[in-house]
């Protein structure tokens, strides 16, 4: 008996169904059959014995490693003593009294044998195979069941035969060796028909554009489809390796590093249509392994899919590298590598729609002066190698999103984005044009780079067809007036048509005095004083309304008329200074000076002339300047401007730090005053840029005793900030808009707060302040200072 349940054991355990997982193989067997046929026939602890030794023999003939005997006889001796324990439990006894009565405790009995094998059998292949247990669980589950009953009949039959005849047996053989193939060639079937399935849908997976898509997917597939422990790509050309398994890519670079899994190595070449060696592709376990036909077909189908993908990607991107040359090459300029006009207008096109939310687009046109004497003296290739090392010093020097460009021959443009305010574009294009100021090294020889360079600010309507114009306009009039920087203005376009027909009612506007002159209060920012007003001309037109100075300047210095217009706007302001005087108010007043009239000797004469006709003292004029970079190397401009300040007339430099005007000026003209512009008292809340031009213009004003003004105050942080940085006066809407001299007279009356003469409550305690007199804009200039504010 016991050599009997020995021998049927040992028979179980060889005839199996095998399957692979990464270098172990697992197998299918008879082992529930001739289990449950031994604890029907024989006390249970024979049969743990007996399928013990079994076991044992079956493991000695296979070879199989130490942890898989001890595995499949402990898990083998565990169900037996189970199946047998339910089988007696149900008050089993052999031969039993009626066949049909053995069916049910036998059926318990295969119950717990299948249930303990799948539940120690299944976690095992789970982790063996690096999958979820769950999914274990559902893969091929109606061919297990399929195996559990033809396995449990046989079982039956055997025993039904036993009881019946002993010498029926002969039959059980060829039925069992009939189902095990019958089955086999099923799990075979449903086995390659799924492998076929994961190789299509693995060579699905590869059919991307991306080499680094195909690449990693093609490891992560290949490690599941072959149950491989490793799968690595080589590729020949460039050297790459990437190596990994199911769950990730542990490898991924340009130069070769040995694999820590060395086994079982199986390679194949990757070779291309044409015989071209695209790389090799390797699998790698960490036991023996040999691949069936079938695998070895897989992997050559593999290799070929993943050789077209690799060629296809590639041919991919080499075709986006072309375009992606193609487009910027479309965009940039071939010698500079700067943006070309094409780029320059899409980028400008694209800002000014969203400038809205973005700040001030603005645009710096920079020509290059006399640099066809280059090209002429020193020949092309040295221009050329100019050009380069300009284009270099504007990619350097420009601001974060600010975008250079070079439209052709010796024209730059740099595009200003998201600018806090308009006047930051003069300062940062002063700051640009500073940088091609040093001399360029050329054969041994220093070359001075010169520009001239024109800013326009974004326009309500034309795009950036309009903004170029304007920048362009601009540019060729710093040219024509030997200025570094202009930044253009509508008064000195003169493609304005309706500015130009403006030109024919001049004669009539000074002789029916249509030229109105109102005034903007300048005020102590401290105490709230007014110290002075600004006199700011206007065109009361009969037919037009109301034309800002801008609309009509230009064609007032080009009428012939230019004196006769100052005239007429000196004396209303002058007329507006007795009548405050004789009230109680000793303000001067600060009118603006055309730079053409800085070129009429006799400017001084007439403007003497008239403060004589008003009898005012000199110092009750301020004189206030703009655009006087150029006009102040002239000497006749040097002339008058000495005569203006000997006689005692106070002269003020309007719009610092915008471009009109820098540091060499101050060395020239006889100034006593410099006013900030507005844009940068508008922005000095969020940039950090129109501070730092605010602090530095204060701390110049100091240092050179200057009156320093703040144009464009309009709100009371802002007026505090100023005036804790040192800046002693203002203007702007906080204070008052530009008004009638009759209505100032009366604002000044009433006072704020109940004191006469103040625009605004002092920030300040009274006495808390050096306070200097109402008309310290005569002599000297001394700058107010609060005790607690550093020097």
């Amino acid at each position: 008996m016991v050599a009997a349940l020995v021998f049927t054991v040992v028979i179980s355990a060889t005839v199996k169904a095998p399957i692979r997982i990464r270098s172990a193989t697992q197998a299918i067997t008879w082992n529930e059959t001739a289990i449950v046929i031994g604890i029907a026939v024989a006390p249970t602890s024979w049969m743990v014995l007996c399928t013990g030794i079994g076991l044992a023999i079956v493991v000695r003939l296979l070879h199989l490693p130490l942890i898989k005997a001890v595995f499949t006889i402990s898990k083998n001796t565990l169900m037996v003593a189970a199946a047998g324990t339910t089988l007696t439990a149900l008050g089993w006894s052999w031969p039993p009294s009626e066949v049909q009565r053995m069916v049910v405790p036998l059926a318990a009995a295969f119950a717990v044998l299948v249930v303990l094998d799948e539940a120690i059998a299944i976690p095992v292949i789970a982790i063996a195979s690096r999958t979820k247990i769950r999914n274990q669980f559902s893969a091929n589950w109606d061919l297990r069941l399929i195996g559990f009953l033809m396995r449990f009949v046989v079982a039956v039959s055997t025993l039904v035969l036993l009881m019946v005849e002993t010498w029926l047996l002969v039959a059980v053989p060829p039925l069992a060796l009939s189902l095990h193939l019958a089955y086999s060639t099923r799990v075979r079937a449903r086995a390659e028909r799924q492998a076929w399935q994961d190789l299509a849908h693995t060579t699905d997976a590869l059919n991307v554009v991306d080499i680094n898509a195909v690449l990693h997917t093609a490891v992560a597939r290949a490690a599941n489809l072959f149950s491989a422990d490793e799968v690595e790509v080589e590729l020949r050309e460039s050297r790459r390796t990437v190596r990994g398994n199911s769950e990730a890519v542990t490898y991924d670079c340009f130069t070769t590093k040995p694999s820590t899994i060395d086994a079982s190595v199986i390679p194949i070449e990757m070779k291309g249509h044409d015989g071209s060696d695209i790389g090799v592709l390797r699998l790698r376990f960490r036991g023996p392994v040999k691949l069936s036909e079938r695998e070895q077909y897989t992997l050559r189908t593999f290799a070929s899919a993943l050789c077209t993908a690799i060629r296809n990607a590639s041919a991919y991107a080499e075709l986006n590298r072309v375009a992606e040359e193609h487009a910027h090459a479309a965009a940039h300029d071939a010698l500079t590598g700067l943006a070309n006009r094409r780029h320059l207008l899409d980028r400008g096109a694209e800002q000014l729609g969203q400038r809205r939310t973005e700040g001030v687009v603005a645009l710096l046109l920079i020509d290059l002066n006399h640099f066809k004497e280059v090209n002429d003296t020193l020949g092309h290739a040295a221009g050329d190698r100019v050009l380069i090392q300009v284009a270099e010093r504007l990619r350097t020097a420009v601001h974060g999103e600010d975008l250079v460009a070079r439209l052709g021959g010796d024209e730059f443009a740099v595009l200003f984005h998201g600018l806090p305010a308009p006047a930051v574009a003069a300062h940062r294009a002063e700051a640009l044009l500073t940088a091609l100021h040093e001399p360029i090294e050329l054969d041994g020889m220093r070359i001075s780079v010169e520009a001239s360079g024109g800013i326009a600010v974004a326009p309500s309507s034309g795009g950036m067809t309009e903004l170029l114009r304007r920048a362009d306009v601009a540019m060729y009039q710093a040219k024509r007036a030997g200025r570094r920087i202009a930044t253009y203005a509508p008064a000195r376009d003169t493609a304005d048509l309706g500015r130009l027909s403006l030109g024919g009612d001049l004669r009539r506007a000074v002789a029916d005095q249509e030229f109105t002159v109102n005034f903007q209060p300048i005020v102590d920012l401290g105490s709230g004083e007014v110290v002075a007003a600004e006199a700011l001309a206007r065109w009361r037109h009969p037919a037009r309304g109301t034309i800002d100075p801008l609309r009509f300047l230009e064609t007032v210095e080009r009428s012939g008329l230019l004196p006769a217009f100052a005239e007429a706007v000196l004396d209303q302001s002058l007329i507006a200074v007795n009548t405050w005087r004789e009230a109680g108010f000793d303000l001067p007043v600060a009118v603006n000076v055309s730079p053409r009239s800085l070129l009429d000797a006799r400017f001084p004469g007439s403007v003497l002339a008239r403060l004589r006709a008003h009898d005012l003292p000199p110092d009750r004029l301020v004189l206030e300047l703009t655009e006087t970079l150029t006009l102040s190397q002239l000497e006749v401009v040097d002339q008058v401007l000495g005569q203006l300040r000997d006689a005692g007339i106070q002269l003020a430099l309007d719009d610092f730090g915008t471009g009109y005007s820098s540091l060499s000026v101050l060395s020239r003209i006889p100034v006593h005053e410099l006013k900030i512009d507005r844009g940068f008292v508008t922005a000095m809340e969020t940039s950090a840029e129109a501070a730092a031009v605010i602090r530095s213009t204060v701390d110049l004003g100091r240092s050179l005793n200057l009156s320093v003004v703040a144009e464009g105050v309009e709100s009371e942080p802002q007026r505090r900030a100023l005036w804790e940085l040192g800046c002693a006066a203002g203007q702007g809407h906080l204070f008052a808009r530009p008004m009638p001299a009759a209505r100032l007279l009366a604002a000044l009356h009433q006072g704020a707060g109940g004191r006469p003469g103040t625009l605004a409550p002092a920030l300040h305690d009274e006495g808390a302040v050096v306070r200097l007199s109402p008309g310290r804009r005569s002599g000297p200039r001394r700058v107010e200072r609060l005790p607690h504010l550093p020097a």
